[in-house]
């Protein structure tokens, strides 16, 4: 795909100053840089599929902007005891197709979620175990194995289907045939890597859309996605690249809103192979016969070699802040005493020395050129400071749809990668049991575990928080798991991202942690 010039650039924002949203025609065309890879709400735990979700599918909780748990199909809900949950239903709901929603559907939905085949990233961990009684179509009674106490906020990630759709493969959904939901818009088309297009809901139970349709355009090229919201040709977009803030910021026709994000950038490292594939001795260029990633000693030295202050402020404008833990400062579970690595690359080659790497190794790592702000820039950035350390490195960059595929199981092709995951539950559990803790199927953990990093101590942790009602103890025994796992270099934190939007001055749009950008609250300034 051909770049826009800055001549092009120039002239779309002068172009874009000229014209006008016109926000009476009711359709709204929105540039996302994530891709979508699929229509099915339960087959891939991903970001932009969420949020695409959004549009056609409810919860039973709903997330707010600050994800803070609102309801959603569920009115309300209560603990009876330690392990009963009552849960009462929205009445009056339709589906697109006329139907009513009942607790049935929810029961099916809780059915279909762990059989989704060839997941890559499952959301079975939030169903899970559950046993679910209907004494009425609008109240669901839910006993657990063991406390739950969190159980309202992860259903907040579980989107509702129709319940006649409990074995729709995927390739239903994203063929259309099964997208029917009770979300504000009707589906109406999905073109793979390129767009997806939606009805309003008139039927809705919540407040309606103020566009007729609309349409999300995958524009993985961020200069391209500027380009087009300059010119008028998108209204809104998201991951704005920062590089192009100064000159948007100084167009009157263009607004900006930012928010830290919960999600925080990473390197996973193969921590489960004996020898690892990309791992190789710097004299013979031969594979390495012992996997020096499950070496503490190692981590912390690819860890301590990461300038994070200079890729935030050289790469990102301060658009960033860097991390040391799992979620930023003010976040339910996070814990005060996880701050970054201090760069320092001596002590990173001291650290080699003495697991037995005085002459360093090679080793290639592996990252996304399309999915995340700036993310290629990063691994390049990476690859030179892990070599002055002494760890001879090769940047390989990836598009995201090739690079998911490889990096998750069952392949789980690669030693070092650049990952990011944003907390869906605006808590530490999320990304203590989907990045961190043992991959267990059958438990729904460890979803998104690429470097099958295991450590029984943070298992029972993060087990016992999960079972634990009392709020403050719940969050101790998370900041607790929290700091074994970093501790232990499960994975390298590196920074957690400020999400960006650009949109037209006559639109508004409450920026979100969750990143999601939603057609829905794009409203007519």
């Amino acid at each position: 795909m051909n770049r826009p010039t800055l001549t092009a650039l120039a002239l779309a924002a002068a172009l874009g100053f000229a014209s006008a949203t016109d926000v009476s025609a009711q359709a709204l065309t929105v540039g996302v840089g994530g891709n979508i890879t699929s229509m099915d709400p339960h087959f891939h735990n991903l970001g932009p599929n969420n949020g695409i979700a959004q549009h056609f599918f409810d919860r039973l909780v709903h997330m707010d902007e600050r994800q803070r748990p609102t309801p959603g199909l569920a009115e309300s809900w209560r603990a009876t005891d330690d392990t009963t949950w009552e849960i009462k239903l929205r009445r009056g709901v339709k589906f697109h197709d006329g139907s009513d929603f009942t607790a049935a559907d929810v029961v099916a939905t809780f059915k279909r979620v762990p059989w989704v085949p060839n997941s890559p990233s499952s959301f079975a961990a939030m169903v899970r175990g559950l046993d679910v009684t209907v004494p009425d179509p609008y109240t669901l009674i839910i006993k657990t194995p063991a406390p739950r106490p969190m159980l309202p906020i992860d259903l907040a990630v579980v989107n509702i289907v129709k319940g006649s759709n409990v074995e729709a493969p995927t390739a239903d959904f994203n063929a259309g045939k099964a997208m029917i939901g009770t979300g504000p818009f009707k589906f109406t088309g999905f073109v793979p890597g390129d767009r997806v297009t939606m009805e309003r809901n008139d039927a809705y139970w919540g407040p309606k859309p103020h566009w007729a349709s609309a349409t999300v355009r995958i524009m993985t090229n961020a200069s391209a996605r500027s380009a087009a919201v300059l010119s008028g040709d998108v209204q809104i977009i998201d991951q704005v690249q920062t590089a192009d803030l100064p000159r948007m910021r100084q167009n009157q026709a263009i607004g900006i809103e930012t928010i830290t994000s919960t999600r925080l950038i990473y390197l996973h490292l193969d921590q489960e192979r004996d020898a690892t594939p990309f791992a190789f001795d710097k004299a013979t260029g031969q594979p390495l016969a012992k996997n020096p990633l499950k070496d503490k000693r190692v981590r912390e030295a690819l860890s301590k070699a990461i300038n994070r202050e200079g890729i935030t402020r050289q790469i990102f404008d301060g658009q960033a802040i860097p991390a040391g833990g799992l979620l930023p400062d003010g976040m339910y579970g996070v814990s005060p005493n996880l701050k970054p690595d201090a760069f320092n690359t001596q002590a990173a080659q001291a650290l080699l020395r003495d697991a037995g790497f005085p002459n360093g190794f090679k080793l290639t790592i592996h990252g996304p050129n399309d999915r995340y702000p700036e993310d290629d820039k990063v691994l390049q950035a990476i690859g030179p400071m892990f070599t002055r350390a002494g760890v001879e490195t090769q940047v390989v960059t990836l598009p995201w749809a090739t690079f998911a595929t490889q990096s998750n199981r069952p392949t789980y092709a690669y030693s070092l990668m650049l990952v990011g995951w944003g907390s869906d539950t605006g808590e530490t559990s999320s990304p203590l049991r989907a990045l961190l803790a043992t991959v267990n199927p059958d438990a729904g953990y460890g979803a998104s575990n690429r470097g099958r990093y295991s450590n029984a101590a943070m298992d029972a942790l993060l087990s016992k928080a999960l079972q634990t009602i009392d709020p403050a103890a719940r969050e101790k025994l998370l900041i607790e798991a929290s700091e074994v796992a970093v501790r232990d270099y499960g994975l390298i934190p590196l920074y957690y991202a400020v999400n960006i939007w650009a949109l037209r001055s006559n639109l508004t749009y409450q920026s979100r942690t969750d990143e999601y950008t939603l057609a829905q609250f794009v409203k007519p300034r």
